[in-house]
């Protein structure tokens, strides 16, 4: 017996008319708990939109009764993040560096510090105990492919993909400092990765179509693939909005809004551009910046170059996210690629219009001249008439907000998203050996 779970509304909002199946036979919903290691090979705690879905996902699994650690990277070491547990790299790095065939050290220094990188998951993992776990949810490809290896046989792997690694690298610069031929090489072996990341798992998860195409034209069966979207504690988001915050709306002024990474596949750059067209249009505006990255420097002085010190306020990393998205009129995401940003969902339960890019599975969440307006990545022209026609016209922008909010906390319900993961972790359990 399903229960099946429509979006409201009238419209069909990005692609919103798919309907999703809540099981009622659900293993993990009987008596005896499950212990589960959440895993990541990127850095915990970190800005973006990973570490609030695993905080999430532990807390909703820890009401049901089950045991939930939190596994991920940092700068020195790996580490169970809520038990302050962590195994240095130091310690590993000279067996791994001496086991490490020649031809890889050879290769793009990226590729051998992921390699050593990953190697060193996988030793952690089996000091921490992976035997131990009923259950493994990683995050990541790189991630699902470390901890196959060292897991139990009988433990079942669900994998989550939040991106495309070598879809990344081919949007990477020119500057970047890599050769066409060492490109080339990083690509291939991140699709490697990502391929053998996939297929190692029992279950994988992913949160757009989009995602779920790039995997099965690498050769993954359309079977082993679960699409389901995010989800975001809505009644929680929407308190912390109306919390204070010590950053001050100007008076008289719009503010328009990006939050996440500052790096180069989230298009600020292109935004930058779009604002200084912006300032010579109309001075009723301010945007905020928010987030920290390997590019904000960059960005700080190419906005300074750009005449823009007045209107663009870059406020690095920040805990009042909520509150300062509550103060916005409108949100931004100008993205090069993207999968599903947090701060979209976000930003539409706060009821923001968003203009963003038809980058990766972003056009699924935003439908244009509905709930937002979308334009082609890197084009700095349209994305200033989007932001423009919105400053100009009180009434369309409202409007949007409005269908944003009615979307968004319909759609994005927390959870939603829980009751499908359960039911992935219900399917790999059953599978086990």
């Amino acid at each position: 017996m399903s229960i099946f779970v429509k979006p409201q509304g009238n419209q069909p909002y990005g692609n919103g008319q798919q309907e999703y199946s809540i099981s009622r036979l659900n293993l993990l919903r009987k008596v005896h708990p499950v212990k589960i290691l959440l895993a990541t090979y990127w850095e915990l705690p970190h800005l973006g939109g990973v570490w609030p879905l695993m905080s999430q996902l532990k807390e909703s699994l820890e009401s049901r009764g089950h045991e939930v650690d939190i596994m991920g990277n940092s700068n020195d070491y790996f580490h169970i993040i809520n038990k302050n547990e962590r195994l240095h790299k130091e310690t590993l790095m000279p067996l791994i560096l001496s086991k490490l065939s020649r031809s890889c050290l050879a290769l793009s220094p990226w590729i051998m510090q992921t390699e050593a990188d990953r190697y060193c998951m996988e030793l952690s993992a089996a000091y921490f105990g992976i035997a131990n776990y009923d259950l493994i949810h990683t995050h990541d490809a790189i991630s699902s492919r470390a901890l196959s290896r060292v897991k139990a046989s009988h433990t079942p792997l669900v994998a989550s993909l939040h991106g495309s690694l070598p879809n990344e690298i081919r949007l990477l610069p020119k500057t970047n400092g890599l050769t066409p031929v060492q490109k080339e090489q990083l690509v291939d072996f991140y699709q490697t990765l990502e391929l053998e990341g996939v297929q190692s798992s029992t279950v994988t998860i992913a949160s757009s179509q989009w995602m779920k195409n790039i995997l099965t034209s690498q050769g993954v069966t359309p079977e082993q693939i679960t699409v389901f979207p995010y989800g975001l504690d809505v009644n929680h988001f929407s308190k912390r909005m109306r919390e204070k915050s010590d950053i001050v709306k100007p008076k008289g002024k719009k503010v328009i809004m990006y939050t996440g990474r500052l790096v180069h596949l989230k298009g600020i750059q292109y935004l930058l551009v779009a604002l200084s067209k912006l300032h010579k249009a109309r001075s009723d505006w301010e945007c905020w910046i928010v987030g920290e990255g390997e590019m904000g420097n960059n960005l700080i002085s190419f906005s300074m170059e750009l005449g823009l010190s007045e209107y663009v306020k870059f406020l690095g990393s920040r805990n009042d996210i909520p509150a300062l998205m509550g103060m916005c009129d409108i949100y931004v995401q100008p993205s090069l690629q993207d999968n599903q940003p947090y701060s979209v969902i976000e930003a539409q339960v706060a009821g923001k219009p968003v203009v963003t890019t038809y980058a990766g599975g972003l056009p699924e969440m935003v439908q244009h001249g509905v709930t937002g307006l979308i334009s082609p990545h890197s084009e700095a022209e349209l994305l200033y008439q989007h932001l423009h026609l919105l400053l100009a016209n009180d009434g369309f922008r409202k409007d949007l907000g409005r269908n944003a909010a009615e979307w968004g906390r319909t759609y994005w319900l927390l959870e939603r998203n829980f009751e499908n993961t359960l039911d992935v972790y219900s399917q790999a359990l059953a599978k086990r050996g």
